[in-house]
């Protein structure tokens, strides 16, 4: 690991390829997590896989 990434922590219950964290810490969810999910929360995710677009 480098200093700008953080150490990578476990999500009890989910894939590794369902989740990543940013070089700030947060966790970021994968539109495969979306897709296994099943619909779209509208709450303007980075990864969504539905299409659907936050407007600001």
């Amino acid at each position: 690991m480098t200093e700008d990434q953080p150490k990578k922590r476990k999500i009890p219950g989910l894939a590794d390829e369902d989740y990543y964290y940013t070089k700030e810490g947060f966790v970021v969810f994968t539109a495969n997590y979306h897709l296994k999910r099943g619909y779209c929360c509208k709450s303007g995710c980075r990864h969504c896989p539905y299409g659907y677009r936050k407007e600001k």
